[in-house]
């Protein structure tokens, strides 16, 4: 897979996430097993905003030549999704979401897109 279409798959995912969250935080919430309060419901629809951006951004890079502002792009994804990947399994492990069908394709999508934004920011040489 070439760098643009993995930065356009990825822009996708990150945006409708983002949507889904923002428009919908009751039934994500609930896929999760996590109680729905006002709280709770504020802090996923902040998240989705924030995804709503980063899919913009990544969006708008995916045809960029190298750069050192396409590798920082590349690189701040990675630790959006490093840092992710650790947040909901101990979530799962102290029991604050309790369904693990809710965070298991998260997870595994964390996976991969850290090490394809790992890899495409490794690939740029300047």
């Amino acid at each position: 897979m070439n760098r643009k279409t993995f930065l356009t798959i990825s822009s996708l995912i990150a945006l409708g996430v983002g949507l889904f969250a923002l428009c919908a935080p009751a039934l994500l919430l609930q896929s999760k097993g996590v109680d729905v309060n006002a709280g709770t419901t504020i802090w996923v629809r902040e998240v989705g905003v924030m995804l709503i951006a980063v899919g913009i951004t990544v969006f708008m890079v995916r045809n960029h030549v190298d750069s050192p502002t396409l590798k920082a792009v590349l690189l701040g994804n990675v630790v959006v999704q490093l840092g992710l990947l650790v947040i909901e399994p101990l979530a799962y492990s102290a029991g604050i979401i309790t369904k693990l069908a809710g965070i298991a394709p998260n997870t595994m999508i964390h996976v991969l897109l850290a090490f394809g934004f790992c890899y495409f920011a490794s690939k740029i040489r300047l």
